[in-house]
């Protein structure tokens, strides 16, 4: 079997690392991959199974200047993308994350070639330009299928495109085996950390973290925030830490390429997003053995937390509840143990040997014969 994998860039995120695990995945198993990029210089973040045949375009960057230039310019990539297609020869193409989508689809147009589409946000929540938005509705309908990594994204697509569906979550993966070091037990017990992780922007909800923390930060003075990653507001979070007298509390990290050394030495990690398509930052803080409290936000949350098992949920965007949350687990060490102990089976339940069962299904509903062959091969 012959695989083609479409995604934009490359670069850190959840849709990139997903797509490189999975293409490294089947690279592994024998099938013959060709994973294509559009983005401009791109380096790939994430390990590639040297099998992998990469294209990288390099046709798409920036913003368009106008809407002729943009039809143009995509009109460029359409056509580059249909040449790397042909090229490649596959039985099925996939693609990740919406606009990379819509160009597949028109790529592919006539070629007789089966094109699964993914969705990585949920489209309710993530405005793509109106342009973006038409053709959404009118190409997905087009797709072998779309997969998605919720019900409610699915259900919701399903809701206003026709469209065969189905529901596979990223792979989570163990957490990395740590180099030799100081143990977390070790750490001095005046030093506690409130993780969170994510790009610096709305939808992530940090300015409702900080506005929870602030409201119980007085009555653990041993506590501090650390905030991993970076985006347009960065600046303005900084500011509003300022004002809340959470200065000396708060630590905004920037971008963190290897993220595992800081979460095990945390002692709690938050998820405060507004909307989330999946939740990878919160399947890594599970994996590390972290107690976890999370808003229960469209959509993934309530997927990946099992309430007061592994973790908490909390009615979205309630920052009174989410500090009163916060305020339970710092005051109780056995309860953060508690939840902390069953958190790493995140990777059982939605580990790489499921994930992969979940895509053979795919592969023989649409392609029988090559899904067949494949498993034969030794």
């Amino acid at each position: 079997m012959r695989l083609t994998l479409v995604i934009s860039s490359l670069g850190r995120g959840g849709a990139e690392r997903t797509a490189s695990v999975l293409a490294s995945a089947w690279a592994e198993r024998g099938i013959l991959v060709t994973l294509i990029t559009l983005a401009r210089d791109d380096v790939p973040a994430y390990r590639l199974h040297p099998e992998i045949v990469l294209c990288q375009l390099r046709v798409r960057e920036g913003m368009a200047k106008h809407i002729l230039h943009g039809v143009i310019r995509n009109l460029q990539i359409v056509r580059a993308l249909r040449r790397a297609i042909r090229d490649s020869q596959p039985d099925l193409l996939i693609s990740f994350m919406d606009i990379p989508n819509i160009v597949s689809l028109l790529a592919a147009w006539g070629m007789s070639i089966p094109v699964v589409i993914t969705e990585h946000t949920h489209p309710a929540f993530h405005y793509i330009g109106w342009e973006w938005q038409i053709l959404r509705r009118l190409l997905y309908h087009r797709a072998a299928a779309l997969v998605c990594m919720t019900n409610p994204v699915l259900s919701w697509i399903q809701e206003r495109i026709r469209v065969r569906g189905y529901v596979i979550p990223n792979p989570v993966q163990p957490a990395p085996v740590p180099a030799q070091g100081p143990a977390k037990s070790d750490k001095a017990e005046s030093a506690h950390i409130v993780v969170a992780m994510g790009r610096l922007s709305r939808e992530k909800g940090f300015d409702l973290l900080l506005d929870a923390f602030s409201r119980i930060a007085g009555h653990h003075r041993d506590w501090k925030l650390q905030i991993l990653g970076d985006g347009p507001l960065r600046s303005e979070l900084e500011q509003q830490a300022a004002k809340l007298d959470l200065r000396d509390r708060t630590e905004f990290t920037g971008l963190v390429a290897d993220p595992f050394p800081v979460l095990r030495g945390a002692d709690l990690f938050v998820l405060s997003s507004r909307h989330e398509g999946f939740g990878n930052a919160l399947c890594e803080a599970m994996a590390c053995g972290l107690p976890v409290i999370s808003f229960d936000c469209p959509s993934g949350p309530r997927e990946i937390i099992r309430d007061g098992i592994d973790g908490l949920l909390v009615r979205a965007e309630n920052i009174s509840e989410l500090a009163a949350a916060m305020d339970h687990l710092m005051s109780d060490p056995h309860e953060r143990a508690r939840l902390a102990a069953r958190a790493p089976e995140v990777t059982e339940r939605f580990g790489l040997t499921r994930v992969l069962s979940l895509w053979d299904q795919v592969f023989t509903d649409l392609l029988p014969e090559a899904s067949n062959a494949d498993k034969r091969r030794p």
